[in-house]
């Protein structure tokens, strides 16, 4: 999940029991119905494949462990991580507030023919809570970092929300070691042309010396209250049910892993920072800026009825950087662990389609 826990959502009257298949093919346009959607009062008209289906009833499920599967150091700091399998490596990197137990789904299929790695970033889930000034440059870094000494090979990078930014900021950086990359309703915004620094000195010190210090009191006050709500199991279940389309997976494990990483000493100063500086600052990195680095294939599993993050963007996506795939789902926010057997297929299906050549391990 890529926005506060504490943020309300939308009562979904989607229908879960309807399933429609209506394509899955990767070729551009091809057999895939025309939508319209609006972006900032522009019309997209998008080909896309919509997919939906029933919750995942008699899949495998990663076992929930409180004590974490394996860890790794980085730079001082203790990283939580999965790995489970053979074959091309496969790296899954969380939302928001989540944690490796959010690819509960994803994990056992996906390791059937791949080796598949799910890490904690920085400050979230069985990863360290360190009180440090949080970046995108620190989750790529660390996702970097990762894939050298952890994966120690290319590998397709995965990613949903957050982690979605962060695989995509990895692999613009990483362009030997990335074989491809999946975007699960990722956060990021495009840049503005017409943004440009307005301030004036007179501003600038007014900004420093008054109005950003009561800014930061006021905020801290505020953040440490709507933490401490946010931590709740009741509020959790909540805001997922706001962006799960189909509830069916809120359940007892989902909400642990995510309710018992919030109960470390550092997480309210962690949740600060991440809210009061990383959060209301996305535009230091854009999308576009990170899409022209891009040159491996680009797949989209994008939640259709995302109350967060609309089907508009992923178009965009497509529009900017035209070596991309997209698969609409009928899902929410976090369509991996909303409809699974549906993301685990459509992904299977792309990795398939691609021509997978690793290179050796010393151009890593």
């Amino acid at each position: 999940m890529s926005a506060s826990l504490a943020a309300s959502g939308r009562t979904s009257l989607f229908n879960p029991h309807h399933r429609a298949l209506i394509s899955k093919k990767f070729l551009p346009n091809a057999g895939m119905p025309r939508r319209s959607f609006v972006s900032k009062g522009i019309a997209i008209s998008v080909f896309c494949s919509l997919l939906s289906a029933t919750p995942a009833q008699g899949m495998e499920r990663l076992p929930f462990k409180p004590e974490g599967y394996n860890f790794w150091t980085w730079r001082g700091h203790k990283i939580h991580y999965v790995v489970q399998g053979n074959g091309t490596p496969i790296v899954l990197i969380h939302g928001f507030g989540a944690s490796a137990f959010h690819w509960r789904y994803n994990i056992p299929e996906l390791a059937k023919k791949y080796k598949v790695y799910a890490l904690d970033l920085l400050g979230f889930g069985w990863s360290d809570k360190a009180v440090i000034e949080y970046d995108a440059i620190v989750w790529r870094d660390q996702v970097s970092d990762f894939m050298k000494e952890i994966v120690r090979e290319p590998a397709i990078l995965v990613g949903n929300s957050l982690g979605g930014f962060a695989a995509l900021f990895t692999a613009a950086e990483l362009e030997r070691q990335v074989l491809g990359l999946v975007l699960l309703n990722s956060a990021g915004q495009f840049g503005s042309p017409s943004a440009q620094n307005t301030n004036t000195e007179e501003q600038s010190i007014l900004n420093k010396f008054i109005i950003n210090p009561v800014k930061e009191v006021l905020q801290r006050i505020i953040l440490s209250f709507v933490f401490w709500q946010s931590k709740q199991p009741a509020r959790v279940e909540s805001v997922l049910k706001s962006v799960y389309i189909n509830t069916s997976n809120v359940d007892d494990y989902l909400v642990e892993s995510i309710t018992k990483p919030a109960g470390d000493p550092n997480a309210g100063e962690v949740y600060y920072r991440l809210m009061a500086r990383f959060m209301t600052n996305q535009t230091k990195y854009t999308l576009d800026s990170l899409l022209s680095k891009l040159s491996c294939p680009l797949l989209l599993l994008w939640g259709d009825l995302d109350p967060w993050v609309g089907p508009g963007k992923a178009a965009r996506i497509k529009e900017f950087y035209p070596n991309t795939s997209i698969v609409n789902l009928k899902a929410g926010h976090c369509p991996h662990d909303e409809v699974p057997e549906l993301v685990n297929g459509a992904l299977i299906d792309w990795l398939s389609s691609l021509q997978l050549n690793p290179a050796p391990l010393h151009t890593l």
